[in-house]
């Protein structure tokens, strides 16, 4: 059984290999972050299941990951919603044991997986996001893609209060078909970075784009021509949408500067290493190359555990 429900809150039994603290971690590595907060140890998010709006107040008391509901309780029908949810953004299917061999044979990934054993590649289970999410952070720095994806939020997607602090929901594909390009220029949005992100909404409202359709196809390299079909989704966009979206383990966002870094500093390189280095370095990690690029990323916020 994946999850029970309470009297007062539903509680979801994870895999063994889950550590919710490290999870945290990564949930809090921007104070920018405009899709949930962290208070006291729990995160706080707000989702829209059909037309209900629900602020989940999600706290891991082990073995188990508690899920209250500070405003009011869901209806009857939405709680499995809500646990399966939770259980595709923890990516709580996924068995890392065979990760964890793999890396047991890789020097660099050994050392990262004895400190952050438990880790699991949080995802972004809506299409719509993950994909836009994706195109706002190209070719810019990480802070300032986080600056133009709240006044995204902020402009276009529903939010509630409680106590002082206003949750918000991501705009809906739906909404953001029916806008114009100089919606977003308005923003500081390119005009390239604009018609990109509407022309997906676009595709999604049209039904020319589902993620039920993406994950029909199965295999890695049908999945990422499918997507880089798509106007504005180059190879790491689709990489990125398959690891964070569609929890395929081998995506590689092979050109992610994030992961540049962090081989250049676990390896002591003078220099951030080039791609055809990168291959050679991930020559062990086939099969999980989404789970070594994770575990990357996460050393470099450790000033931040």
């Amino acid at each position: 059984m994946k999850w029970k429900r309470h009297e007062s809150y539903l509680e979801i039994l994870p895999p063994k290999e889950f550590d919710f603290k490290e999870c945290l971690v990564f949930l809090g590595r921007s104070s920018q972050e405009v899709l949930h907060q962290i208070k006291a140890g729990s995160v706080y998010k707000l989702l829209k299941i059909k037309d209900e709006t629900i602020l989940l107040k999600i706290s891991g008391s082990s073995p188990s990951i508690l899920i209250e509901f500070p405003i009011q309780f869901p209806s009857s029908n939405t709680y499995e919603e809500i646990a399966e949810y939770i259980w595709e953004w923890f990516d709580f299917d996924q068995d890392l044991n065979g990760f964890y061999q793999a890396a047991s044979k890789d020097e660099m990934l050994q050392s990262l997986i004895a400190k952050y054993k438990g880790l699991r590649v949080i995802g972004i289970p809506d299409l719509f996001e993950a994909l836009t999410w994706a195109i706002i952070g190209q070719q810019i720095n990480l802070g300032f893609a986080y600056t133009l994806k709240k006044r995204f939020v902020e402009q276009f997607g529903e939010s509630l209060t409680f106590e002082g602090d206003t949750y918000w929901l991501y705009p809906s594909y739906e909404k953001i078909a029916q806008i114009r390009v100089e919606e977003l220029r308005g923003l500081q949005f390119t005009r390239r970075k604009a018609e990109y992100i509407i022309g997906v909404a676009r595709a999604m409202a049209n039904g020319k784009l589902t993620k039920a359709s993406l994950l029909q196809q199965k295999e890695y390299q049908p999945i990422k021509k499918s997507l880089m079909a798509i106007r504005g989704v180059g190879a790491w966009t689709a990489d990125y949408v398959m690891m964070k979206c569609l929890q395929i383990p081998d995506a590689f966002p092979i050109a992610d500067a994030g992961l540049h870094q962090a081989l250049k500093l676990q390896l002591g390189l003078k220099q951030k290493p080039a791609i055809e280095e990168i291959n050679v370095i991930a020559a062990n990690w086939e099969n999980w190359r989404a789970y070594a690029t994770f575990y990357l990323w996460r050393s470099l916020y450790e000033s931040n555990k």
